[in-house]
C-alpha cells in the first residue's frame, strides 16, 4: 500500500542582526517556523533598531510513513527541532542573501545536507502544536522493524589456496619454494 505524504505549509522566520564581524555586516539565522503560514518572500514580521525578523519564504514540511524512526528520534531530544537548510543565493544581494530550500523533521535528513557542507542548516526549536502533529503521525504509522540476525553462508572458502602461481602451468611443487644448487658430478 503506498502512502502520500503528509504536508504541511511551514513559514521560516529568520532574524538579521548586526555582525560582531569586520568582514560580514549581518548575521542571519533562522529563529523560528510558522505552521500553516501562507506564502512570503521576506516579509517583514519585527523590527526593533537594526534587528529585523523576516518571515523569509513558505516550504512543505512533508512527513513520509517510512520516516517515522527518525521523527522519533527527533522527538526524543532535549529540543525537538526543525531543521531548516538554506542555501546561499547567487546573485548575493545583501538584503535576502539565503534561499530557504526545505524544512525537515527528520534528524536523519538534515545531518546528511550538514554533512555536505554546501547548504547551512539551522535547527529552530518545534512549536508544541507541531510536535503533537508530528508525534500523532509517528505513533499512527511506525512499524517496528525485526531484528534478523545473519547467517553465515555454508560454503567453504578454505579450500582453494590463493597465490600458488599460474594455474596453465602445472608444477606438483610450491612456486615460493627456494632455488636448488646444482652440483656437478
Amino acid at each position: 500500500m503506498r502512502h502520500a505524504p503528509v504536508s504541511l505549509p511551514l513559514g521560516i522566520v529568520i532574524r538579521r542582526t548586526p555582525s560582531t564581524s569586520r568582514w560580514a555586516r549581518w548575521a542571519w539565522k533562522a529563529v523560528g517556523v510558522l505552521p500553516g503560514a501562507a506564502q512570503a518572500d521576506w516579509q517583514v514580521l519585527r523590527q526593533e533598531g537594526d534587528v529585523i525578523e523576516f518571515h523569509a519564504a513558505t516550504v512543505s514540511l512533508e512527513l513520509w510513513h517510512t520516516d517515522t524512526e527518525a521523527y522519533l528520534t527527533g522527538l526524543a531530544a532535549r529540543v525537538p527541532s526543525i531543521g531548516v537548510v538554506m542555501r546561499e543565493t547567487t546573485d548575493r544581494n545583501d538584503d535576502h542573501p539565503f534561499e530557504v530550500v526545505l524544512a525537515t523533521a527528520s534528524p536523519y535528513e538534515y545531518q546528511d545536507y550538514a554533512d555536505s557542507g554546501e547548504e547551512f542548516v539551522e535547527l529552530v526549536p518545534m512549536p508544541e502544536g507541531l510536535v503533537a502533529l508530528i508525534r500523532d503521525f509517528a505513533q499512527e504509522h511506525h512499524q517496528d522493524e525485526v531484528f534478523v540476525k545473519r547467517r553465515r553462508d555454508k560454503k567453504r572458502v578454505d579450500l582453494v589456496e590463493d597465490g600458488r602461481g599460474d594455474p596453465r602451468i602445472s608444477q606438483l611443487t610450491d612456486v615460493y619454494r627456494a632455488p636448488r644448487v646444482r652440483r656437478a658430478n
